[in-house]
């Protein structure tokens, strides 16, 4: 079976195709043409309008890589020149591309262009960044527990947690005589691998600021951070559910040389309650009647979710199982009012006596003879 070029067999990758023909242009073809040949291809196998399609991927990286080669006059004279061997690695930025391209791809119906080369090359151009050694802190997470009537209608709960601050002793800057960092030349970030699969990952040295510090803060060593314990008052607002998330901004860690500080997650977790279910709006209560109380309707005195009770009136002849509605005595809306709730539910389960005593037992047999006996009952359909 033949292997053409440019394809693989048996795990041997072939050679790659020539730059000029990856684009279909001419040796001769001027900037233009090689630019709007690439946006071609590129909006032809971009990975929005081909989701998981490896070869549309393909495609588009091979385009990327002759694009980054031929609209630089350097690299495209070298690469004459010489072939592969005279650009060998000196795609693996795809500045050009970012340059030429990002705003072409805007409002074009596309997701973000500088987004899409992010996922496949490791990131671009760190010029695109107006202030590379700002970086924001890291969000951090708490969880507080409430009771059932807590998140209902809303309580106040105190949280207690470390973060990291600004360093007092140096205004968080971290101390003075800042200079490029000589690992990463300022870019923040550094290459891993060779050739056209390069991947991008941030400077070990300065841990992506692009800068290091040469008269560090004897305080925080640089770091322009120092630990401090914070207390907050924290309100569940009502109607919060379990697994609900409360987003108080700008209460994470500080960001490192003065960056803005993240935000602190407050998942609430809400306890069961040993009576009550709430599903959404509404809540659901069980309560137990006797035979005679549902043989005969009674009035009886079921407890209410935000305590206290109220007097309902069973209808005579009730079945087991029948749910009886109270209305807005469920939960409010979700940091709404709490004079505007859902509703109640309460089913009743009639019980069987288990023990009888004489006079009880004759009296129910009395009644059986009264009310009838049916030995072959019919089904009753799941329906009802």
């Amino acid at each position: 079976m033949p292997v053409h070029a440019g394809m693989s067999h048996m795990g041997i990758e072939m050679a790659k195709r020539d730059y000029y023909e990856v684009l279909g242009v001419a040796k001769n073809a001027s900037e233009e043409e090689i630019k709007k040949a690439y946006r071609k291809i590129a909006m032809a196998n971009h990975p929005d309008t081909h989701p998981n399609d490896k070869d549309a991927e393909e495609r588009f990286k091979e385009a990327s890589e002759a694009y980054e080669v031929l609209s630089d006059k350097t690299k495209r004279q070298n690469y004459d020149q010489f072939g592969f061997a005279g650009v060998d690695g000196a795609a693996g930025g795809y500045s050009n591309v970012y340059r030429d391209f990002s705003d072409l791809f805007s409002g074009s119906g596309f997701g973000g262009f500088g987004d899409i080369f992010d996922s496949f090359f490791g990131g671009g151009s760190r010029s695109r960044s107006s202030s590379p050694n700002v970086v924001r802190g890291a969000s951090l997470q708490y969880t507080a527990t409430v009771s059932f009537k807590d998140a209902i209608f809303g309580t106040k709960v105190d949280v207690s947690y470390t973060h990291d601050d600004a360093c007092e002793t140096c205004h968080g800057t971290g101390g003075s005589g800042m200079k490029t960092c000589p690992t990463c030349h300022g870019s923040g970030q550094v290459a891993r691998g060779s050739g056209f699969f390069q991947m991008a990952t941030t400077c070990p040295t300065c841990h992506g600021s692009g800068q290091v510090i040469e008269n560090p803060c004897s305080t925080c060593h640089g770091t322009g951070l120092r630990k401090k314990s914070e207390k907050l008052s924290v309100t569940i607002p009502c109607g919060t559910e379990d697994g609900t998330r409360l987003v108080l901004r700008g209460k994470g860690n500080a960001g490192p040389n003065g960056g803005p500080a993240g935000d602190l997650l407050v998942s609430v977790h809400v306890l069961d309650d040993r009576y009550f279910v709430r599903d959404g709006r509404n809540v659901f209560l069980q309560v137990p009647i006797s035979f005679t109380q549902a043989a005969l309707g009674c009035e009886i005195e079921v407890p209410l979710v935000e305590g206290g009770k109220v007097r309902v009136s069973v209808p005579a002849g009730i079945q087991s199982g029948k749910s009886l509605r109270l209305k807005n005595r469920g939960v409010p809306a979700f940091r709404g009012s709490v004079d505007d709730r859902g509703d109640m539910y309460l089913t009743l389960v009639v019980e069987t006596p288990k023990h009888l005593g004489l006079k009880a037992r004759g009296l129910m047999k009395e009644l059986a003879q009264v009310l009838g006996e049916d030995a072959s009952p019919s089904p009753i359909p799941f329906e009802r």
